[in-house]
Formats: C-alpha cells, structure tokens, sequence
C-alpha cells in the first residue's frame, strides 16, 4: 500500500512525530495506523532509554495555582539544554505535569522512592504505584498513558534526555 501525504500528516498530528518517522513507520506497518503508532511509541521508548545516562543539568521550574488559589505545585523538570528548557514542547509538559501533581496529589515521583516499608503493607503493589507514583500515574487529560509515557514522548519528540526531579504540592490547611 502507498503512503500518502494525507495519511502521513494524520500520522504526525496524532503523535507528535516527525515526517520521516511517520513515513517509515506507515511504510513498515503497511498502511496500518494502529500498527504504526505502536512503532513509533516503540522507538520513542528506545529513544528515551538511550539518551537517560545524558546529564540533564538545565530545565525548568513550574509553578502552578489551582482556581480558588487553595492548591500550589511546584515541580522542576531537567534537559540537557537551555534551548529546549525553552522550547514551547518543553513548557507545555511542565504545565501538564504541574496540573496533574496538583490534580491527583502523588506521593512519590518514582516507584523506587517507595519505602520498603511501606511497600511490605500493600496487597497489589501495582496499584499503589499507580495511584502514589507521579511517573506510574496515568495522565489526568489522558488517562491511556502514564506520565512517564508522556515523558518518553517528550524525549522522542525533542531529542534530549529530560527528568522530572522534584515537586511539592501545597494545600491551605494540609
């Protein structure tokens, strides 16, 4: 089947992803959407998992006010450049994670900052990460990825390695 333009515009408007991507990956799938979006997560993992012992020594912080002024996020996110840091891609998933942190309240950022202790009182395990884990959390917009998806796509889109390092959430009364 014949790759068109059309279908690697739609390719590129649902993922992100760039124009010889989506081509080859149309092309690699034969013209199966599904198929090639699966590739192109695939890669973007690939990707992230390549580029993670890279230095991310620039980013951001972004602060977030929830309506009402009651809820307040901090939370830095880490690049290797000060031009990505910058990048409208990079800033908007800052936002995206600060709104989430505020939104769903996450204890920890990873599953290994769980204390061992407190792991040993949890039936389901994967359930508790899902729910006290920023980067198992699925994405309050998007509750189909995890934020973690969201940074692998981040790192596939921008080319760098990114981390999200701290965060704090205040709430008046808490």
């Amino acid at each position: 089947m014949a790759t068109t333009a059309d279908d690697i515009k739609r390719l590129r408007e649902e993922t992100s992803c760039g124009v010889i991507d989506c081509k080859k990956a149309l092309e690699e799938a034969q013209g199966d959407f599904a198929k090639a979006k699966e590739l192109l997560r695939k890669r973007g993992l690939e990707m992230a998992a390549k580029k993670s012992d890279r230095a991310a020594k620039e980013g951001r912080v972004e602060a977030y006010i929830h309506n009402g002024n009651k809820i307040g996020v901090l939370v830095e996110v880490n690049c290797e450049t000060d031009f990505v840091a910058r990048s409208e891609d990079f800033v908007k998933f800052t936002r995206e994670v600060a709104l989430h942190i505020a939104a769903l309240n996450p204890t920890y950022l990873k599953k290994e900052d769980v204390p061992a202790d407190v792991l040993s009182k949890e039936s389901d395990k994967e359930a508790y990460y899902k729910a006290n884990c920023l980067l198992s959390q699925p994405f309050v917009k998007d509750p189909g990825k995890t934020i973690q998806d969201l940074l692998n796509e981040l790192v596939a889109k921008i080319g760098e390695n990114t981390v999200v390092s701290h965060f704090i959430r205040y709430k008046v009364g808490a």
